[in-house]
């Protein structure tokens, strides 16, 4: 069994619930107190075992390469000044992993990003994660989890939460048969059915462990919804050939290509920050 070691961002979307704030930087690169979303998501899959990051762009993405390339002007500023500290901080990011990007070609859909990679992955088995889905815990990264999953059952994983009535309504919920505490075997995803209709309440977001016989599969799949290449519907094809399970994930999600959860987010992660959450905590008391 290969070792997963490459995974696969999707970074080329147009981030319109942000505008005006997204027209000229890419959503992925806004920030989370001071680090930007995308590289949280790097981080993350480095922390899981990951070596190659491919990074799927689009016009007005280059910044996301700028970021994870080396800065040698603002290295040597930093040194000249004496910022030993944070001038180490910015070179370990280009030297977290090696880095590969492509510019997204084809039809709308997150399912032309992943076909894009295909000549990159070869035979292999893979991550996939969308650039602003965060989860943060004090146990195994998530893209962790989903690997020993599938370092068990050698099929596709999918990941997934817990969702109250009102996850059921904004989110797929998976359908099938319970096979351990955390994992159920799936038959189908219900998209967004209401708790009166769903399931289960197993709600699935994106994070993928994939094989790589997706790939003809999805060169097949044809145009779903809004004209768009699915990669859902390819892995239910997949489905149909080889199992398919879902893996409940431990740790705490944002969304943080929604506002809220963005916002959420800033406010937990600064919380949990010695040097600011003094100061926030003071001034929530005094806005509640």
């Amino acid at each position: 069994m290969s070792a997963i070691k490459k995974a696969i961002i999707p970074v080329a979307g147009a981030g319109t619930r942000f505008l005006p704030a997204t027209k000229a930087q890419p959503k992925e690169m806004l920030p989370i107190i001071d680090k930007p979303v995308v590289q949280y998501i790097v981080e993350e899959a480095v922390a899981s075992g990951i070596e190659e990051i491919i990074l799927v762009t689009g016009s007005s993405k280059r910044s996301i390469e700028d970021h994870f390339d080396y800065n040698y002007e603002l290295g040597a500023l930093l040194k000249k000044q004496g910022k030993k500290k944070l001038w180490r901080e910015i070179k370990a990011i280009a030297d977290m992993a090696n880095f590969t990007y492509v510019r997204q070609k084809g039809p709308y859909g997150n399912g032309t990003p992943i076909l894009n990679c295909r000549h990159l992955i070869g035979d292999e088995p893979f991550a996939v994660i969308w650039g602003d889905d965060l989860f943060v815990g004090e146990g195994k990264p998530r893209l962790k989890q989903l690997i020993e999953t599938y370092e068990k059952y050698t099929d596709p994983i999918l990941s997934c939460v817990e969702v109250d009535d009102e996850g059921t309504n904004k989110y797929g919920i998976i359908d099938g048969a319970k096979v351990e505490e955390d994992i159920i075997q799936v038959k189908n995803i219900v998209e967004k059915p209401g708790p009166k209709k769903a399931p289960s309440r197993w709600g699935s977001i994106g994070a993928y462990i994939l094989t790589p016989d997706i790939f003809p599969l999805l060169a097949k799949t044809k145009l779903g919804k809004d004209g768009e290449l699915w990669l859902v519907d390819a892995i239910f094809a997949l489905s149909k050939k080889r199992p398919l399970y879902a893996k409940k994930i431990q740790g705490k999600f944002y969304d943080t290509g929604s506002k809220f959860g963005w916002l959420k987010a800033n406010i937990d992660f600064a919380l949990a920050r010695d040097d600011l959450k003094g100061e926030l905590r003071k001034y929530l008391k005094t806005i509640i």
